[in-house]
């Protein structure tokens, strides 16, 4: 379904000449100039510009909440997407504090909000099967799921968007997730699953022993990207994963938010290596299993604050340092612009 060019690293040398000529010392600003790096090869050697970035907020709901994995209930997920359109959440503070528009995406909620025309309607059902009983959904759903993230990235790149950040919402996705990561790399679920909303130990073994359960009944079917969201996966995981690489084929670039976010671009990266290119990680969580998946994906994040929130909210704080690596990049004195001997600060 998706095409993705690989970046041109014909530039790389260019690009990293001019980072590299700016009044500083060789590395001197650190991740900023591995961000300058990313914009320029996507973007072009000449100029980096975040144009109209997006923020998108994909929510679903699963199964497995009913089986006593979180400390709420699903229906906290519907109210949460009220609470995403009243403005009154973390993420609709971060989002307003970097001027940054905000979109929320209802991939499958139990009970979807009719009277709230502000949330994009890309539903694939109303909340997925319990995965540890029976698949989460079909192929057919995983599909449908790929054509309508297509169509969402598409119309924000018609309107000019040239970078997305990814969030969530979902009570349950933790498990869904923390299976997905268990499948993708061949690993126990035990160093996957995390306390999600704040669970007690007792809760934390549940979930465990549910997600194990999950994939020993999936086991002969856990053999591809897609059959693993099939199987085991929620209707928001597989729009986020479709959201990257619809994305990428646009040369747009995604901010990637924790945990839940990072699973879908491990995803995202298996259907096509080619994606990693174009995927920023804005911070680790608190989540158990983040660091190792982000070690996996060969990926340094922007930020370490302990966040466990989901909702966007790492991927909005990082933004303040997109721009600096952008403005840094096209508006920083060159040595020879500012008469400045490159000598002096070779220290």
């Amino acid at each position: 379904m998706f095409k993705i060019t690989p970046v041109d690293r014909a530039q790389q040398t260019q690009i990293q000449h001019r980072i590299d000529n700016k009044t500083k010392p060789i590395g001197a600003l650190g991740q900023l100039e591995t961000i300058a790096m990313q914009m320029g090869l996507v973007w072009g050697a000449d100029q980096v510009q975040i144009n109209r970035p997006q923020m998108l907020i994909f929510a679903a709901d699963h199964g497995i909440a009913n089986s006593g994995v979180s400390v709420v209930g699903s229906e906290v997920t519907a109210q949460m997407l009220q609470n995403f359109v009243q403005g009154g959440a973390a993420i609709n503070v971060f989002c307003k504090q970097v001027g940054l528009d905000l979109e929320v995406i209802d991939c499958g909620i139990i009970q979807p909000l009719s009277n709230e025309p502000s949330i994009i309607n890309s539903r694939l059902g109303g909340g997925t099967g319990a995965i540890h009983k029976r698949a989460a959904m079909t192929l057919g759903a995983v599909k449908q799921g790929f054509a309508m993230a297509d169509d969402l990235i598409e119309r924000h790149h018609q309107n000019g968007t040239n970078l997305i950040a990814l969030g969530e919402m979902g009570i349950g996705n933790t498990s869904s997730a923390s299976a997905i990561m268990a499948a993708v790399l061949d690993i126990s679920p035990a160093d996957c699953v995390g306390r999600g909303t704040g669970i007690n130990a007792q809760t934390l073994k549940r979930k465990q022993m549910l997600v194990e359960q999950a994939l020993l009944l999936h086991h002969s079917e856990l053999t591809d990207p897609y059959s693993i969201l099939a199987c085991v996966g929620g209707f928001e995981i597989v729009q986020m994963t479709g959201a990257m690489l619809a994305a990428a084929q646009r040369n747009m670039l995604v901010v990637v938010d924790g945990f839940i976010a990072s699973v879908a671009a491990l995803l995202a990266v298996k259907i096509d290596a080619n994606v990693r290119d174009f995927l920023i990680f804005s911070h680790q969580s608190e989540e158990k299993g983040h660091q190792l998946l982000l070690s996996h994906l060969g990926a340094v994040p922007l930020l370490n604050l302990g966040l466990r929130l989901g909702e966007g909210s790492g991927a909005a704080l990082a933004f303040p340092l997109l721009y600096a690596a952008a403005n840094f990049y096209n508006d920083m004195a060159s040595f020879e612009e500012a008469n400045v001997e490159s000598v002096l600060l070779d220290d």
